[in-house]
Formats: C-alpha cells, sequence, structure tokens
C-alpha cells in the first residue's frame, strides 16, 4: 500500500512541476528537436557587422543528418560560391574548388571571419557535445548548466537559458575553461517554419572580447529532408550543390 502510494504521489509531482519529469539532460534533447528536425536542409545568412557599421554577409544551405554530421556549401559571395564545409562529430574540413581537395579546420577558427566560429556555424546536437550538470527554474525559463564532454568542444561550459514552454533556446552564455566569458548568443524571433518546425528564426552574438562588434544568422527555408550518408563524406564535398 505504502509503495503504490509513493508512486501516486511521484506522478503528481510529475504532472504538477514538469521540471520534475525532465532531468536536464532530457531537455537539452528536446531544445535540440524543437531547433531541427533529425535530418533536415535549410539556408541561412550570416552577417558580420563591425563597429563604423560595414557588413559582410554570407548565404549558406546547409544539410544536416543525426546528431552529429552537418554540411554547407556557400552561395554568395561570388568570391566564396562554391565552397563547403563538412563537420561529422569533431572533424572538420573545408573543400575550396580551386584547391580542388578539402583541407581540415577547426573549431575555433571563423570560415567567415566574425564571432560565429565553425563550431557555430557546423553547430551539432547540443546534447552531443554537453551534458547538464544542474538545472534551474527562473521567471519561466529553465537554466541550464552545461559541460562539454569533450576537451575538444569549443566552449568548456555553457549556461543555457530555455523557455520552459516552448522548450526553445532564449540565451546562450559560452565559457572557457578558466571561466571567461567568450560570447553571449541571443535566439530572437520565433517563427513556424511549417510541417510542425517552430524555433527562432535569428541568432545574434556579441563578445566581450571583440566589443563594437556583432554578427547575426538568420534562418530561412527550414525542410525535413531525406539524406544519403555519403552526403556527409568529403569525397561529396563537390557535389552538394547538387541537392538544392
Amino acid at each position: 500500500m505504502k509503495k503504490v502510494l509513493m508512486v501516486a504521489v511521484l506522478i503528481f509531482f510529475a504532472a504538477v512541476f514538469p521540471a520534475f519529469a525532465l532531468d536536464g539532460n532530457d531537455i537539452l534533447k528536446k531544445v535540440d528537436r524543437n531547433l531541427n528536425p533529425e535530418t533536415f536542409e535549410m539556408y541561412r545568412k550570416l552577417i558580420n557587422i563591425e563597429p563604423d557599421g560595414s557588413r559582410k554577409e554570407f548565404v549558406l544551405y546547409t544539410l544536416k543528418k543525426g546528431a552529429d554530421r552537418v554540411v554547407s556549401l556557400f552561395i554568395s559571395p561570388a568570391s566564396e560560391k562554391g565552397r563547403a564545409t563538412l563537420r561529422v562529430g569533431e572533424n572538420m574540413w573545408l573543400y575550396i574548388p580551386s584547391v580542388g581537395k578539402p583541407i581540415r579546420i577547426t573549431s575555433l577558427q571563423s570560415i567567415t571571419g566574425g564571432i560565429f566560429n565553425n563550431s557555430d556555424i557546423m553547430r551539432l546536437d547540443y546534447s552531443a557535445e554537453y551534458n547538464c550538470e544542474k538545472i534551474e527554474e527562473r521567471d519561466g525559463q529553465y537554466l541550464l548548466h552545461l559541460k562539454a564532454r569533450t576537451r575538444t568542444v569549443a566552449y568548456d561550459r555553457v549556461k543555457m537559458w530555455v523557455h520552459s514552454e516552448e522548450l526553445l533556446p532564449a540565451k546562450l552564455e559560452c565559457y572557457a575553461a578558466s571561466g571567461m566569458l567568450i560570447k553571449t548568443l541571443h535566439f530572437k524571433e520565433i517563427k513556424d517554419f511549417d510541417n510542425g518546425i517552430v524555433r527562432p528564426a535569428v541568432v545574434e552574438t556579441d563578445s566581450p572580447l571583440h566589443k563594437g562588434y556583432k554578427s547575426v544568422m538568420i534562418f530561412a527555408g527550414i525542410k525535413r529532408k531525406k539524406l544519403a550518408d555519403e552526403v556527409f563524406t568529403i569525397n561529396y564535398l563537390s557535389r552538394v550543390g547538387n541537392l538544392r
């Protein structure tokens, strides 16, 4: 009888207080799926804004499959057109048509030269890179304290504020192993992309290390798409444009 009563109490608390029903890693996985389908295509515009107001823009076509495979093709500007990037887990490559073969790149470099680094641009599922060590509730949001699963991840720790109803990120603070704040990402303009995809359409980032600079990522055309494993290989990089 006591066991039955205990189970009933636990079910009651799980229904009334959702945080008890979900641990931080469960929430993080739901955030990943709410941000993106498991396999999809999308277009993005990346804008780097300098202190004097000058801007440089890039347009990318991106494909992602599973938690840890993503490939992108530069559509513009003309100087970058045809370049492609591939990320499989923590391994990253850049394909330059004039070179003819992929070269290795790292997560902390930036192929677009702005505050977004390669890890931000070739984003894996957060749950693939981070473990949630602690969860708090603050003003209708969850605050997830994330720790990198390996030393190769771009940020050692991340604080992620999540809208508790939508389970979408509102803000991320990214920290080095020393505890220094590297950058803050702000997720804005939640939009319905159809087919059940409702997520922020804009991500802005700033950094105390680059005062006066800002980078913006605008998302469009997010659609579910079946993709062969072959697409996410270095030999396919020269043909990514055929999938548009």
